[in-house]
């Protein structure tokens, strides 16, 4: 009996060992936290590879913003004005003859006279581009002072500066001589378009083997040119011709300060000015009045035409 009490009570402890076990919870393991890169709310995205330029300007300091100089072009502004296809404006072929005969200079040459349009040049760019200026009239007291003969050849000298394009104006209209000088017979010019006959787009000339140079000639005097060039339609045009072209020189060629009030009736529309005389052909007094008459004018600077030493070069 008590062999078989025994069994019974182990078969009983066996029985509950198993429930017991089942009704403790067991131990449960902490789980690893994640890490940064294991997180999917914070995986690391895709690096990309910096090109090498893009890498050494973001470790190199930043250099400081460098202040524009006055008159400034960009090189892309220069490399489109080396190459100037004319559509709309004329083309002509100066003969070397007439050229030579008219003492119209290349502006490439070694000789004296060339060399000092490119003195010139220089300081009337220095000038005008120090007052951000664009407009140059080519003042003289009377006639036969090389005026228009200074206008061409400074003009074309100022084309030859990549940095701009030039447009010479005749608005000499008591003696337009700039197209004959050139070897030009013009079929229409500034007087129609101040007489609204015609577009300024349609009156432009380009002389061949002048890069960068325009033409707006003159055909016929006029007998009202002051109230012509103090006019509105003149106002209008001058405004035109300053603001379209940014980069655009604009040179006038006017009639002689002393012999008609056209010079002083179109000064104010211009922003500066510059002075011909000539050595042995202008008088003292009259250089003195021409520059009491144009005071209210800012003047670049005076030419001395036909001096004795221009020869030697120096």
């Amino acid at each position: 009996m008590d062999r078989i009490r025994k069994a019974l009570d182990r078969a009983r402890l066996e029985r509950a060992q198993p429930a017991m076990a089942s009704a403790i919870p067991k131990a449960q393991a902490v789980p690893k936290a994640p890490s940064v890169r294991e997180a999917p709310s914070v995986r690391e995205a895709p690096s990309v590879r910096e090109p090498p330029a893009v890498r050494e300007a973001a470790s190199a300091p930043e250099a400081p913003a460098a202040m524009p100089e006055i008159g400034y072009i960009p090189q892309s502004v220069i490399a489109s004005l080396t190459s100037i296809t004319y559509t709309r404006t004329r083309c002509f072929t100066p003969l070397p003859a007439v050229l030579e005969a008219n003492r119209v200079m290349n502006p490439a040459s070694s000789d004296p006279g060339a060399a000092a349009y490119r003195m010139l040049r220089t300081q009337v760019l220095q000038r005008m581009e120090a007052n951000d200026w664009c407009s140059l009239a080519i003042f003289s007291p009377g006639a036969r002072d090389g005026k228009t003969t200074t206008a061409i050849n400074l003009a074309i000298s100022l084309a030859s500066d990549r940095r701009h394009t030039v447009l010479l104006v005749d608005f000499d209209f008591k003696r337009p001589r700039m197209a004959a000088l050139l070897g030009l017979s013009p079929e229409l010019g500034g007087d129609d378009v101040l007489a609204g006959d015609a577009r300024v787009e349609n009156c432009l000339y380009h002389p061949e083997g002048f890069d960068r140079l325009t033409l707006l000639p003159a055909r016929r005097t006029l007998i009202n040119s002051s109230e012509v060039l103090a006019g509105p339609r003149s106002r209008e045009l001058v405004r035109d011709l300053r603001r379209r072209y940014p980069e655009r020189i604009v040179v006038f060629d006017l009639p002689p300060v002393l012999n008609a009030d056209d010079a002083l009736a179109f000064a104010p529309l211009v922003e500066c000015g510059l002075v011909v005389v000539a050595e042995g052909g202008t008088r003292r007094n009259d250089l003195t009045r021409a520059m009491e008459l144009l005071h209210k004018t800012p003047l670049v600077g005076t030419v001395l035409n036909r001096a004795a030493d221009a020869s030697t070069g120096h």
